[in-house]
C-alpha cells in the first residue's frame, strides 16, 4: 500500500476486521479435500452395492459416526493450534477417550467370542485395502487442511501437524465406510484405526516442513 493511501485509510477511522474469515476459509478448504477425497472413492472404488440394506446396520453407522466425531474432535485442536501457542489438551483427551472405549469395546468383542471366529472378526476380508485407502483419501483432505492452518500461525508444528493428518484420516475413514462392507467392531479398532493413523503420523513429521510460515 503506497504512503498516501496509507494516511487516507487512516483517516477515515477504524476499519472493520471479518474475525471470521479465517474460519470460514478453513472450512471451505476442508469441504473442498472431502468432496475430492469423494469423488475419488466413488470413482474408483464405488459405494457399496447394498449400501441402503446397509444403512439399517447399527455397525455402519457406527463406522461413521466414529470417525466424525474424531474429526470433530481433530478440527478443535486444529483451529487451536493454528493460532500462535494455542494449545489443545481437551481435544487430544477427547479422542483419547474415544479411541479407549473403541479399543476396549472390540478387545472385549473378540474375548467373548468363539475362538474359531476370532481371528476373522479382526481379519476380515479386506484389512490392507483399507488400510491403504483410507491413507490416499486423506491426502486431498490433509493438503486443504494444511493451506487452511498456513493461512493462520501455527507454531507448535508437530503438534498442529498431527492434528491436520487425524482430521485428514478420519474424514477419509468416514468416506471409505460407503465403500466398505466389513462389519465388525474389531476390523474397525485395527485396520480403520491404523489408516486413520498413517496420516497423523506423516503430518506430524512433516509439520515443520508443511506449516512453517513463509
Amino acid at each position: 500500500m503506497k504512503t498516501e493511501a496509507l494516511i487516507e485509510a487512516l483517516g477515515r477511522g477504524p476499519i472493520a476486521v471479518d474475525t471470521q474469515a479465517p474460519a470460514r476459509r478453513f472450512g471451505i478448504a476442508i469441504g473442498a479435500g472431502v468432496a475430492v477425497s469423494l469423488a475419488a472413492m466413488l470413482a474408483l472404488l464405488g459405494p457399496r452395492p447394498d449400501l441402503a440394506a446397509a444403512a439399517s446396520e447399527p455397525m455402519f453407522w457406527m463406522k461413521l459416526a466414529i470417525p466424525a466425531v474424531l474429526a470433530w474432535a481433530m478440527l478443535a485442536a486444529s483451529a487451536r493450534l493454528s493460532r500462535p501457542g494455542g494449545g489443545a489438551k481437551v481435544a487430544w483427551l477427547a479422542m483419547a477417550a474415544l479411541l479407549f472405549a473403541v479399543e476396549t469395546a472390540a478387545v472385549l468383542f473378540v474375548a467373548l467370542a468363539p475362538a474359531a471366529e476370532r481371528l476373522p472378526m479382526v481379519a476380515g476380508r479386506t484389512a490392507w485395502p483399507c488400510v491403504a485407502s483410507i491413507a490416499l483419501l486423506a491426502l486431498p483432505i490433509l493438503a486443504a487442511t494444511v493451506l487452511g492452518m498456513r493461512a493462520l500461525a501455527p507454531t507448535r508444528l508437530r503438534a498442529a501437524g498431527l492434528a491436520a493428518g487425524l482430521v485428514a484420516g478420519a474424514l477419509a475413514a468416514t468416506v471409505y465406510a460407503l465403500h466398505c462392507d466389513e462389519s465388525t467392531l474389531p476390523f474397525f479398532a485395527v485396520w480403520y484405526v491404523l489408516g486413520m493413523a498413517i496420516p497423523g503420523a506423516l503430518a506430524a513429521l512433516a509439520g515443520p516442513r508443511m506449516l512453517r510460515w513463509a
